[in-house]
């Protein structure tokens, strides 16, 4: 018989001198102190659970849906000169028009937030389908609740329940920002409608995006998310609500280890404003943006991708008289800073409706502080609408035998003059340089730029002619510039961002 090989052991790790942490806001006295920044996951979760589960709810809908969609069988498909048929027929109406209509049932959890006002959290995606709402307790008490408000950008809900002599625990927000990869944290919810149901698992990542609304920033856990989590808390080791459950990745429909949860920082305010108003009231600033890639950071002469470029300005808005310019790169809001494109949409919503803010953007290679107001979110919706309603036809080509132009990967630029104006629909307010052609198969045909389109500027510098346009051209490929940021309008004049190689 081989002897057993020898195996080298890790040495054990030291010993933790662990304090008593200050009672929490749920009442808890845990064996880990934020203040010596001991994150580590305690043996055992129980006593913890033991205090939240009674603030977890599953939330019952109940529908009365269409006799369509009750399941029942169809009547035979049977051919029309069959004599069984009109028999058949009249059957199966009798028989739906006398059943009763059967009820349908959704499962989701949500959280007690407010055990005075009877506040409860979920996730809009829980409840939209309407109906009556019940919350079931962990012991069996169900009290009917309103809906008080939804986000369906956030994908949150808040829920009020009936008047009750039940005595309600509450749980309260904590700091997702302070959650760092590898903590540990717990859920609570109803998977499958199983009850209350606790998982532990880590903070696997933060900041996903996973494109599910404007305002992507999830916590990634692999603590076990199913079916009927969605809505339910995720908490720290403090006892705190660091997130609500609200999405998996699961080719099965099961836990995979890949759960997304909005995070509590993200939460809050939308849940308060959905307690004190019904609805979200967000801050807009009225841009559209686009992220700064690499390309554009190197034909602007940028030492980083940081920031959020200004595509187009949205009108009638908040900054439609100029303070702000397409073409300007945001990368500071209120003294926050936007390191990504995706961080504004958030700075900007979290900022009161009205506020008057100082706004630091890049502009023709310098840091230019602008002062703007606030608008409300939610008036973008109206705008945007009227916008769209201010189409124009399409056209065919002008005719031109301009040798003046010159060409920028692919593109033809020319003179707007009256004729084209007339052919294209072009606004009076619109000026720069046309384009005339486009070649076929060029990379500025694959980006979707098109006979008719305009160049208002060049590296963030107006040009006003073909001869402007080349010169400036020119003055970048000398600098070492391999691209041309460039701002373009359609013949309406909505503006957009583009870059091409210079040739």
């Amino acid at each position: 018989m081989e002897p057993t090989p020898e195996v080298d052991l890790p040495p054990a790790p030291p010993e933790l001198d662990l304090v008593p942490a200050p009672e929490s806001e749920t009442g808890l006295n845990l064996t880990a102190s934020r203040q010596v920044g001991v994150s580590g996951g305690p043996e055992s979760v129980a006593d913890l659970a033991e205090k939240l589960l009674p603030a977890v709810v599953n939330i019952s809908l109940t529908q009365q849906p269409d006799r369509s969609d009750r399941g029942e069988i169809a009547p035979p498909d049977l051919p029309e000169d069959s004599p069984f048929k009109e028999y058949f027929e009249d059957f199966f109406n009798k028989r739906s028009e006398d059943g009763p209509p059967l009820p349908a049932s959704s499962l989701g959890s949500g959280f007690v937030i407010d055990a005075e006002n009877r506040y409860v959290v979920t996730n809009n995606h829980v409840i939209e389908g309407g109906g009556d709402i019940t919350a079931v307790f962990p012991d069996g008490t169900r009290i009917g609740a309103t809906l008080r408000g939804t986000d369906e950008k956030t994908d949150l809900a808040v829920l009020q329940l009936d008047e009750t002599d039940e005595r309600l625990t509450d749980v309260k927000f904590g700091p997702s920002e302070e959650m760092r990869i590898g903590d540990w944290v717990m859920a609570i919810g109803n998977p499958f409608g199983l009850g209350s149901t606790l998982t532990v698992g880590i903070v696997s990542a933060v900041n996903r995006d996973i494109e599910a609304g404007p305002y992507d920033d999830f916590i990634q856990t692999d603590a076990a998310i199913n079916r009927g989590n969605s809505g339910g808390p995720l908490f720290n080791m403090f006892g705190e609500v660091i997130g609500i459950n609200t999405a998996i990745i699961s080719p099965s429909g099961g836990s995979i280890g890949i759960g997304f949860s909005v995070p509590s920082d993200l939460a809050r305010g939308v849940v308060s404003q959905l307690i004190n108003y019904g609805e979200t009231r967000r801050g807009w600033l009225g841009v559209r943006i686009e992220p700064v890639t690499e390309s554009i950071a190197e034909s602007l002469d940028l030492d980083s991708t940081e920031g959020a470029l200004v595509a187009a300005i949205i009108e009638p808005g908040p900054v439609d008289n100029g303070e702000i310019l397409p073409g300007d790169i945001i990368t500071e809001f209120d003294g926050r800073k936007v390191k990504q494109s995706r961080d504004l949409p958030r700075i900007v919503a979290d900022t009161a409706v009205g506020k008057s803010v100082d706004v630091i953007v890049i502009r023709k290679g310098e840091e230019v502080t602008v002062e703007v107001t606030l608008g409300r979110l939610e008036d973008a919706d109206a705008a945007e609408n009227e916008a769209a309603d201010e189409s124009g036809t399409d056209q065919e080509p002008p005719e031109t035998n301009d040798e003046s132009g010159v060409s920028l990967s692919g593109v033809e630029l020319v003179e707007i003059d009256r004729a084209a104006r007339a052919q294209y629909a072009i606004s009076d307010d619109v000026n720069g340089v046309l384009i005339a052609s486009v070649e076929t198969g060029s990379e500025a045909e694959e980006r979707g730029l098109e006979a008719g389109m305009i160049v208002i500027a060049i590296a963030q510098e107006l040009v006003a002619s073909p001869e402007e346009a080349s010169e400036r051209l020119q003055a970048l490929k000398e600098n070492g510039r391999q691209n041309a940021f460039l701002l373009l309008s359609r013949p309406d004049g909505e503006t957009f961002i583009e870059t091409l190689p210079i040739k």
